[in-house]
């Protein structure tokens, strides 16, 4: 099993996690005007959820990732059914930073974000059925970084009641994560990256990496596959179910054909090299060669997904003439930091 260390943690985990937001199946978002936008990604089988996390277990891959917005904390508790048994050959990973109605299934935003801290600590504690969490990580990504010393401090807080290990933040933010690599116990900063980014998404990941390196922080990695367009199954004209977060897209115009040829095109240097790697395979062993702090977790709805992307851990590294290719195929200047 390929595995890679946490952070400054004393913990080994698989080198790709799985990231469990789709299996946690419709929820809403509650905006400012009291309207509600699905953040789900559409329905989703329980059972077949299960039988993921266990081929994924059998497979070596001990690295979960969830949240308490996902499905209004059915996420968790699918999770905690899948690893019954099995917790300590588990990382669990989860977020806190919203208000979280598990009987409505609706997220919101709140300012309390610290008093309600140990509160929201504990529900994931009872939707997980375990005693500790792993790792715990501030979910609100755009939270001020002048005020994250005091959501950084109760965290501390947090490990010394013995109720999380480690903990991150989620945030694209370099500022805000410079402010919790302060932290003892912070091990990790989570952010988006993947190959097909451009300035500025890439610029802002290429800096938290920088940071991860500088404070011996792990970067978790989502969005890895591109919310899906990284894996050669959408065209422009895919339309996705309302109920889908990505029902929004209009892949005509948001994400036009350049954008699937130049991932064809990436394949198509693997495929003229014999290389049998698939376009998900290729984007995960992309991100590991990036940096030896990266951990993916690409989210899934079924076996076969868990199945194809944990293939990843068995090819070699991207080839620095490789790199070159793909960093020319998005047209993405040398970042020097």
């Amino acid at each position: 099993m390929f595995t890679r260390r946490l952070g400054r943690s004393n913990l080994e985990v698989s080198a790709m996690g799985l990231g469990c937001w789709a299996i946690g199946g419709p929820w809403d978002w509650l905006e400012a005007d009291g309207s509600q936008e699905p953040v789900g990604w559409g329905q989703m089988d329980d059972a077949e959820s299960i039988r993921a996390i266990h081929y994924a277990l059998d497979a070596g891959i001990n690295f979960f990732d969830t949240a308490a917005n996902y499905g209004c904390g059915h996420s968790e508790q699918i999770l905690a059914q899948a690893i019954a048994g099995r917790r300590d050959k588990v990382i669990l990973a989860t977020k806190f930073g919203y208000v979280v109605d598990e009987e409505k299934r609706i997220v919101s935003e709140t300012e309390e974000i610290v008093p309600r801290m140990r509160q929201e600590c504990e529900a994931s504690l009872r939707r997980l059925q375990t005693d500790y969490i792993d790792l715990y990580q501030f979910h609100v990504g755009d939270y001020p970084p002048e005020k994250a010393a005091e959501v950084r401090d109760m965290l501390e807080t947090l490990v010394d009641e013995g109720k999380i290990r480690w903990y991150g933040w989620s945030t694209d933010n370099p500022e805000g994560a410079r402010v919790f690599a302060q932290g003892q116990h912070c091990t990790a900063i989570q952010h988006r990256l993947n190959m097909s980014y451009g300035p500025p998404q890439m610029l802002d990941s290429y800096q938290i990496l920088k940071i991860c390196e500088e404070h011996d922080l792990a970067s978790i990695n989502r969005t890895p596959l591109g919310m899906g367009m990284l894996t050669g199954k959408f065209t422009p004209q895919t339309i996705f179910p309302e109920n889908d977060v990505r029902h929004s897209w209009n892949l005509q115009a948001d994400r036009p054909a350049e954008y699937l040829q130049r991932a064809e095109a990436v394949q198509k240097i693997f495929v003229d090299a014999g290389d049998s790697r698939t376009l998900p395979q290729i984007a995960l062993t992309w991100i590991w060669t990036r940096s030896d702090r990266t951990i993916p977790i690409p989210g899934f709805k079924s076996i076969a997904q868990v199945k194809e992307n944990s293939g990843a851990m068995a090819f070699s590294l991207v080839s620095d003439d490789q790199m070159k290719k793909i960093d020319e195929i998005y047209e993405r200047p040398p970042i020097i930091l």
